[in-house]
């Protein structure tokens, strides 16, 4: 059989003689298969590389997912500076989910045609352009310029979002796909969780306007000094797919005839795709709770524990970070077992039931009880991210990752936008209590529609069929063809 190091062979192997050792050194994996009842061998390789462009993906994805947050954590100090509403300043964090929506099927289908290096390039430049817009908007009287420079970021992170999947998939081997794509969405989360931290440190709740304007003018600088060298990484760093596939998956993928990667007839047969239609909603439910209890965080802390602005970011990060934990747990444990179904109801019910503590646990008084249940909700509602990722891969292979991605995001923006307002509004209108109760019957609900999805692990096949079908072929190979 195929093994790592020396003992790899390709299609020299299939050649009279015997093969040496200065034709492999280049061959990290390499693995065969049978087509057309003729004996071929493919190599896949894993480059190191792959960990560079893992690193700077992740480092734009968490300057971007900073923004998102770093409006809604201070919401009342933004409401005096600007002199809005706080549905306003909610805005500034909900554009993000709706921008997300018109724009994520032409994104998606630039991704088929384009690839991974010019949506990198596009991600970081627009998401560069947009720090800037928001580095000219610190006078009361442009809110409108501040609100201009977060669409500009939102419309980055439409390019951002589907991208942990296709970069997990097009660069990691099949034993360490699902972990690749929890470390691209720990970017994210990590910088929702700094976007919790920092604004508030960086941007005290002083009465002075001119003093309040330098402490935000600071920290639009910051960002957009960080958003420029990142742009300058992609530039020099980011590649569109190694030259070797890494896993017998992706050769099957680069052998497939083009029109069967038809965008839309993929989409066309993600919406037949039963299993898929129900992560799509569960999903959506689940991170659009998330999305709402993020944004209105502040407001619920600042109800039952007033004048707490640097502890509500502090709840914020505990929330994320605990749920960085939780997708590299979880990542990490679906290469070990590919127990996709059962991690992924497993950990939502775990969601629901952070939900409730959380929500009960609220009205309590204590903050140190807040930051205890805060940090499992997060572990768990969190965590969710890159499993339903990978569910959704699974599911629907060989479909593009960016595609399956790409709607799974829809659904959590459309989700997160709507539990966001009626939140909201339930909260000005009866209590906080209430309004995550509202959250609670949600999830239950999402819990319930996990247990109905098919487990069709369609990727685990294809790469068992291949390895089956090398298997065969080198089982058929003379003694003397294998360097043991």
């Amino acid at each position: 059989m195929c093994e790592k190091g020396d003992s790899h062979f390709g299609k020299d192997a299939l050649q009279t003689g015997p093969t040496t050792k200065s034709n492999m050194d280049h061959v990290e994996i390499s693995e065969c298969r049978d087509m057309n009842t003729v004996p071929i061998c493919s190599n896949t390789r894993l480059y190191r590389r792959r960990w560079l462009i893992l690193f700077v993906f992740s480092s734009n994805s968490l300057c971007n997912a900073f923004q998102w947050i770093q409006y809604g954590i201070i919401n009342n100090i933004f409401m005096k500076f600007y002199k809005v509403s706080s549905f306003a300043i909610d805005w500034l964090s909900m554009v993000y989910m709706l921008t997300y929506i018109p724009f994520i099927f032409p994104v998606t289908w630039l991704l088929e045609r384009k690839g991974l290096r010019v949506i990198g390039l596009l991600a970081a430049s627009i998401n560069c352009v947009g720090t800037w817009i928001k580095v000219a908007s610190v006078q009361p009287s442009r809110f409108w310029v501040t609100m201009l420079g977060q669409f500009t970021c939102s419309f980055a992170q439409v390019f951002i979002l589907g991208m942990p999947s296709q970069v997990a998939s097009v660069w990691f081997g099949s034993d360490e796909v699902s972990t690749a794509c929890a470390i691209g969405v720990f970017g994210n989360q990590l910088g929702i969780a700094i976007g919790f931290l920092l604004p508030p440190v960086l941007v005290p709740n002083v009465d002075d306007i001119s003093e309040l304007a330098q402490h935000i003018s600071i920290m639009f600088y910051i960002t957009a000094g960080v958003a420029s060298l990142i742009f300058v990484l992609v530039v020099f760093v980011f590649q569109e797919k190694p030259k070797t596939p890494p896993s017998l998956a992706q050769v099957a993928l680069r052998d497939m005839p083009m029109g069967q990667n038809s965008y839309m007839a993929s989409i066309s047969r993600l919406f037949r795709n039963k299993p898929f239609i129900l992560l799509l909603i569960s999903y959506g439910l689940n991170v659009g709770c998330f999305y709402a209890v993020s944004t209105l965080l502040n407001r619920m802390i600042i109800e039952h524990y007033p004048g707490e602005e640097v502890n509500a970011g502090r709840i914020g990060l505990t929330l994320v970070i605990a749920g960085v934990v939780g997708s590299l747990i979880c990542g990490i444990w679906l290469d070990k077992t590919k127990t996709y179904k059962q991690t992924t109801l497993s950990v939502y019910l775990l969601s629901f039931v952070g939900m409730v503590i959380y929500t009960f646990t609220l009205n309590l008084g204590h903050l140190w009880v807040v930051f205890l249940t805060s940090g499992a909700l997060g572990f768990f509602m969190t965590g969710y991210l890159p499993l339903g990722f990978e569910f959704a891969v699974e599911l629907t292979y060989p479909e593009s990752e960016g595609t399956s991605s790409g709607l799974l995001n829809c659904s959590a923006q459309m989700f997160g936008i709507a539990f966001t307002i009626i939140q909201g509004k339930i909260i000005d209108h009866f209590s906080t209590l209430a309004g995550n109760i509202f959250l609670c019957v949600f999830l239950f609900i999402g819990s319930i529609m996990t247990v109905l999805i098919k487990s069709d692990l369609r990727r685990q096949k294809a790469n068992q069929k291949s390895q089956t079908e090398m298997n065969a072929v080198s089982a058929a190979l003379p003694r003397g063809y294998i360097k043991d």
